[in-house]
């Protein structure tokens, strides 16, 4: 059985009016149309609707009682469209956003910034995770938007690219490597324990991804929650690490760190956001990519 909303409302109409011409008029269609309209209605539902005369048109018993039936129907239907339209007005009036903790540090805050001159109507709430919880987020749908910085993209997730990034080799200022003059090989990176992020974060991925070919990764020397933590280890004498080019520039220029080349491994990586796969992000979450994409 195949009746539209439409139809029912046609009824209703002519019920009111005792005119199908009248109805036509009141819902902008011909009365051809509506005559149309109203025979598809008698065929999908098996039963006359209406008796036709030089007076008009009313509704014949049968026709009463699906008037009487329609009723319940169309009131579900007012309902349920205005608790679609109040919950999108709320989902456009808040972003949940889970980010890698790169993006959540040195990329977003400057996007949310403009995104509040933009759309200063949003709430925004942003979580820093490693890019494994973050794709675990989007997934569950706990936040609207992610960010990660692994080496692919999370299965079941779409995703657009909104940055380019590379890991520096980064030692502490007395490290044998860093008065070299000749880069660091990718086979003796590959067999030196790392001051490194946690295993779910996306810069040890992209860094593990790319010194595979070498051999098994090999224990880390010291495993830190933070880009940051990372950088002050180092700093610190801890050992080599592999950090982000958009977190190293104050360390370096200040002295605390230094960047050695590395030859034969290449750690360039894309960020991208991501959400569930299919689903077209929220009004909010579209403006947040497009500043993103946005060059600086």
């Amino acid at each position: 059985m195949d009746v539209s909303v439409d139809s029912l409302r046609l009824l209703l109409r002519v019920e009111a009016t005792g005119s199908l011409g009248r109805a036509a008029a009141d819902h902008g269609i011909s009365q051809p149309a509506a005559s149309a309209r109203v025979r598809g209605l008698e065929a999908s539902l098996g039963v006359p609707l209406l008796t036709r005369g030089s007076r008009g048109s009313s509704l014949t018993a049968e026709g009463m009682q699906v008037a009487g039936w329609a009723r319940t129907v169309l009131d579900a239907a007012d309902a349920l469209e205005a608790g679609v339209l109040a919950l999108r007005s709320e989902t456009d009036q808040r972003l949940r956003v889970s980010a890698s903790l790169t993006v959540a540090e040195l990329l977003l805050p400057r996007w949310l910034v403009r995104l509040a001159v933009e759309r200063p109507q949003t709430a925004v709430s942003l979580e820093a995770a490693g890019s494994v919880e973050v794709a675990a987020s989007v997934l569950s749908r706990r936040v609207d938007l992610g960010f990660v910085e692994g080496p692919t993209v999370p299965p079941g997730l779409d995703s657009r690219v909104v940055a380019t990034d590379r890991l520096l080799l980064v030692v502490p200022p007395a490290h044998a490597w860093g008065r070299r003059r000749r880069p660091v090989e990718a086979d003796e990176l590959a067999r030196t324990r790392l001051v490194a992020r946690e295993a779910t974060s996306g810069t040890r991925g992209v860094a593990e991804s790319a010194l595979a070919a070498l051999g098994p990764p090999v224990p880390p020397l010291l495993e830190l929650s933070t880009t940051r933590a990372v950088l002050a280890a180092v700093a610190a004498g801890a050992g080599p690490a592999l950090v982000s080019e958009l977190a190293v520039a104050d360390d370096v220029a200040a002295g605390r760190v230094r960047v050695v080349d590395v030859s034969g491994a290449t750690f360039a990586r894309r960020l991208r956001a991501v959400w569930p796969r299919g689903q077209r992000p929220s009004a909010p979450a579209r403006d947040l990519l497009a500043i993103a994409r946005r060059r600086p």
